[in-house]
């Protein structure tokens, strides 16, 4: 009963929608002036030859109802664009307006904040908005001289659908992509699993589903993509544009009375014109199909699954029996998919919800769970069954009863006499492997005798000078080790970092913190004394830093108190320009990959430095990226591009000042920020702020209100900037040293943050910790290391 009212609710909307549309104004109306609005009983906003039309819409299910801004194709009502993907809008009061500012905004009364879609530096008066004949949406600025400047358009910012002369690519100048995103169900505009990108390196273009690539068009051959099909690029004329400025693919029709586009929909089909039409089925590419056009096989194959084991749409009737939900609102069909694929356990999947999110998960033991019945309605049930007739999907037949104590036996007698075998190998290997490493560190050791500067002390020296690494003689626990001090015999203070035995740091880490840190020359970097070589043990001895790491004082309630803004921002300062030193004026370039607050020391003066380079890796200045499948650092420092993919590049060491940024101006850890709704870290909750304009209740209550406005508004900016989530928008740190000495204002605007939510509940039994602010649940950070599919 449910499903028929839904389906009655769309056929409804559907009528009104397109009664709606044959409303129109005069054709002349195509643009928004000054002072001009736009809601929902102004009908459209047609472009000048009544190609597109400008209008708010709405659409849902039962009582889930989204209203949009959008452009649609007058030919067939097809939404090319959405103004407010992100946030619905209320239907009767929602108001399209432009201002004598220059700011082109989305709002109705209700609204905490108005939607910007694009607000000027400074106050602009002479500007209009129109809707053109190719689609695009653009605001211009009017000179008196008769000519324009474009400020913003709605072709910079694609929605699902890719129509003529609209690009996908990247800008180089500025760092902006453009790229398609799907909604997350066929309801709901927000931004969705799958993304159509412009790869340009390899000339082709790309599905993703959550970042992973699952369809490739094939390289382009004579104005034709390999795995597209023919009568999907039958009057299309491709573009594509590579230089310094862009890396862009765009496309035109040959036949002007035969418009195309492609759309994206929530479930992986890129469309033309009409949905059974396709241009890419990135639906289909999933599990072991890499024969479909251009579909890449899954990486993760469970071993429970089959070559020809397929979901196939059933409308069934269940018993409600071993069923399992999943009530987020934020994942859709897709998610429900992988999810299903990856659970031995499970047999098909169900929307949960009536706008087509979260899932319902059916694990059946056989058929009798189950009724197709065509006389009585059921829900769409997405069963997995097994389409190659290779092996049936079922849990185990009678034919295996006999068979599996005698391959059981056989397996453990074989498992057994590997096991011995490898059990054997391994004392030879670790044998091996401790004799290579004695002869290297003693070659080494040698080595660095030879190094001007660097003193190679006696083994019996270091321990004397700690007492014998007496606890009372501890400072702290770094990455790969504790933290010493010590007193040699000449009087002087030193910091000793020894590193555990069963330290992941190596011989190529030690000698690479070395190497490194003998190279680099700056009063914003922590100065490496010498080091001590003794049968295992490796031990780097530092200058002393009197007044211990940022994080001591940072998270500290009482202690917090001894940093006033004025040595906050001159923290700020200090580490940025020893993070510039390193990427730009080093002669090698580094980068850190482990930039923390309990990595920056502090001196007699509290200037800053950066300590800790076990984890850095040098670069001639002509590299600029690279990949490792070993990745390492800690976790809400790490950049997604690094703790997803193992790629890292100074934007990774960007993204970590960010975070680092907001931890000095509010005083808390990145991990200390949760609501009862959503899990979410300290850059989430700055986001959330900024976007209310409250975001000087970030500010440290330690500080009691004096503080320089104007710098920690600037430090706020340039620390949203830096934790966008793709690394070419991030500032350089050059950037980042501009802004931070300019009084000037910020031209870049921030978007949504990397790793706005985090993608786990927290434990029921996981109490709350009273901080200085209130009462939180704090998550400790760790040093990790893991391994990547790179």
């Amino acid at each position: 009963m449910r499903l028929i009212l839904h389906k009655l609710l769309l056929a409804f909307m559907h009528l009104c929608f397109c009664f709606s549309s044959s409303i129109h104004v005069d054709a002349a109306h195509d643009s928004l002036n000054p002072g001009d609005t736009f809601n929902s009983s102004s009908h459209q906003l047609y472009s000048k030859s009544r190609k597109y039309f400008l209008q708010f819409y709405s659409v849902g299910a039962l009582d889930s109802i989204f209203t949009y801004l959008a452009i649609q194709s007058a030919y067939d009502n097809t939404i090319i664009w959405e103004g407010n993907r992100e946030q619905s809008v209320d239907w009767s009061d929602a108001v399209l307006s432009l201002n004598f500012s220059g700011v082109l905004k989305i709002e109705y009364p209700s609204m905490k904040q108005p939607i910007i879609l694009y607000s000027p530096p400074q106050p602009i008066n002479n500007t209009v908005a129109t809707l053109l004949d190719t689609g695009n949406f653009v605001l211009q600025h009017l000179h008196s001289n008769g000519t324009n400047t474009l400020l913003w358009q709605s072709f910079d910012y694609p929605t699902h659908t890719l129509i003529p002369t609209m690009k996908l690519g990247v800008n180089h100048k500025t760092g902006h992509r453009w790229l398609l995103f799907s909604q997350l169900t066929n309801v709901r505009a927000t931004p969705g699993a799958f993304s159509l990108e412009w790869e340009p390196r390899e000339q082709e273009l790309v599905i993703r589903r959550r970042g992973k690539v699952c369809w490739k068009s094939g390289k382009l051959r004579n104005n034709r993509f390999e795995n597209i099909p023919e009568e999907a690029q039958g009057v299309l004329k491709y573009s594509i544009v590579s230089n310094g400025d862009e890396d862009t693919f765009s496309f035109t029709s040959t036949n002007e009375s035969h418009t195309r586009w492609w759309s994206l929909s929530d479930s992986g089909r890129l469309s033309y014109n009409y949905n059974e039409r396709y241009v890419a089925r990135a639906d289909l590419c999933y599990g072991y199909n890499n024969t479909d056009g251009g579909c890449q096989r899954w990486q993760d194959i469970p071993k429970c699954r089959i070559p020809g084991d397929v979901f196939t749409k059933k409308n069934l009737r269940n018993n409600y029996q071993n069923l399992t939900f999943d009530n987020n609102k934020n994942i859709s069909y897709s998610d429900c998919e992988a999810a299903c694929w990856s659970d031995c356990y499970c047999n098909g999947f169900a929307q949960n919800f009536d706008d087509g999110s979260g899932c319902r998960f059916y694990h059946w033991n056989s058929s009798k769970d189950y009724i197709v019945d065509g006389t009585v309605s059921g829900q769409d049930i997405f069963l997995l069954e097994n389409k190659g007739n290779i092996i049936p999907h079922h849990h185990g037949t009678k034919r295996w009863i006999w068979i599996s104590p005698v391959i059981a036996t056989t397996l453990l007698i074989l498992c057994a006499s590997i096991l011995c075998l490898a059990i054997k190998k391994r004392k030879q290997v670790i044998q091996e492997k401790k004799r290579k490493e004695m002869s290297l560190i003693e070659h080494f050791g040698n080595d660095l005798n030879k190094k001007n500067g660097l003193k190679v002390l006696d083994y019996t020296l270091v321990v004397a000078a700690t007492n014998e690494f007496s606890s009372e003689n501890k400072l702290g626990q770094g990455g790969f080790g504790p933290v010493y001090k010590g007193t040699l015999p000449t009087g002087e203070e030193v910091a000793i970092k020894r590193l555990a035995r069963s330290s992941a740091q190596g011989i190529v880490e030690f000698k690479n913190e070395l190497t490194l840190i003998c190279e680099l020359q700056h009063m914003n970097l922590v100065q490496l004394l010498g080091c001590c070589i003794h049968e295992e043990e490796k031990i780097l001895i530092y200058e002393y830093m009197p007044n211990k790491s940022l994080d001591f004082y940072l998270f500290d309630c009482t202690r917090s108190k001894l940093l006033d803004w004025n040595k906050r921002f001159s923290i700020i300062q200090g580490i940025a320009q020893g993070l510039l030193y390193l990427h730009k004026y080093s002669r090698l370039k580094v980068i850190h990959r482990d930039l923390k607050a309990s990595n920056i020391l502090l001196d007699e003066n509290m200037n800053p430095k950066i300590s800790d380079f076990g984890m850095a890796r040098m670069f001639t200045q002509q590299d600029s990226i690279s990949n490792t499948n070993r990745v390492v650092g800690t976790y809400g420092y790490m950049s997604p591009e690094y703790a997803m993919e193992g790629v890292f590049s100074t934007k990774s060491d960007v993204y970590s000042l960010g975070v680092l940024l907001l931890e000095i101006v509010s005083g808390r850890k990145n991990t200390s920020f949760y609501d009862d709704d959503h899990p979410l870290n300290l850059v989430g909750h700055v986001w959330e702020l900024w976007k209310d304009d409250k975001y000087f209740e970030l500010v440290d209550p330690s500080l009691n209100e004096v503080f320089d406005h104007e710098e920690v508004q600037r430090c706020i900016h340039i620390g949203l900037l830096c934790v966008e989530h793709y690394a070419n928008d991030r500032p350089t740190m050059s950037d980042i040293i501009s802004i931070l000495t300019s009084k000037g204002p910020i031209v870049s605007l921030p978007q949504k943050p990397a790793f706005y939510i985090q993608r786990y509940n927290y434990n029921e039994n996981l109490s709350s910790l009273e901080l200085c602010t209130g009462s939180t649940v704090e998550i400790t950070s760790s040093t990790v290391e893991m391994t990547t599919s790179t």
